[in-house]
């Protein structure tokens, strides 16, 4: 049986989660409202990642025997007055989770609950590559954003992202 405190902790995230996705989506409206298709569109899948994120988190607690229970799902609260500050929220938004995810690893790591860690394994990974792209993404906006052609440019780059459930998530 799952430690009660990671339990809570796991099902705590799975609302972290998905409010990653109505953030993610709100940085889409942003990006729609502004002409820039590409953004919104990236946005949106990275919406829709995090949503998938929330189910691993929910079937883990399931095969665990453990009961899920969801909470409100905070309305995301930020305005932006350029293209620069969504991905600049982005990248500290996934540093917070990277950090949310470190402490249920650590809770795991002091329970000895091996089977946790193992799943948040490719959690930690993903975190990893997140945070990576987020950081790329302020980069490229830095260098590129302020001139039309490159901001053309990336919000096409942006635009050709496809969606792919996870084939390799964490095994359940």
């Amino acid at each position: 049986m799952l430690d009660k405190k990671i339990a809570a902790m796991l099902n705590g995230q799975i609302n972290k989660e998905l409010y990653s996705a109505y953030l993610y989506l709100d940085f889409a409206n942003y990006y729609a409202d502004e002409g820039l298709d590409g953004f919104a569109h990236w946005y949106e899948v990275q919406a829709q990642e995090e949503r998938d994120h929330a189910f691993m988190l929910r079937r883990y607690l399931i095969n665990s025997g453990v009961r899920v229970r969801f909470e409100a799902v905070a309305k995301p609260d930020k305005s932006f007055s350029d293209h620069l500050a969504p991905l600049q929220a982005g990248f500290e938004h996934e540093q917070y989770v990277t950090s949310l995810i470190t402490a249920i690893y650590h809770a795991a790591f002091e329970q000895k609950d091996y089977k946790t860690m193992q799943f948040l394994d490719w959690f930690i990974k993903e975190q990893g590559e997140e945070e990576a792209t987020a950081e790329d993404m302020v980069k490229k906006m830095k260098l590129f954003g302020s001139d039309a052609r490159g901001l053309y440019a990336l919000n096409q780059e942006l635009a050709a992202r496809v969606y792919a459930p996870s084939a390799t998530g964490p095994a359940m």
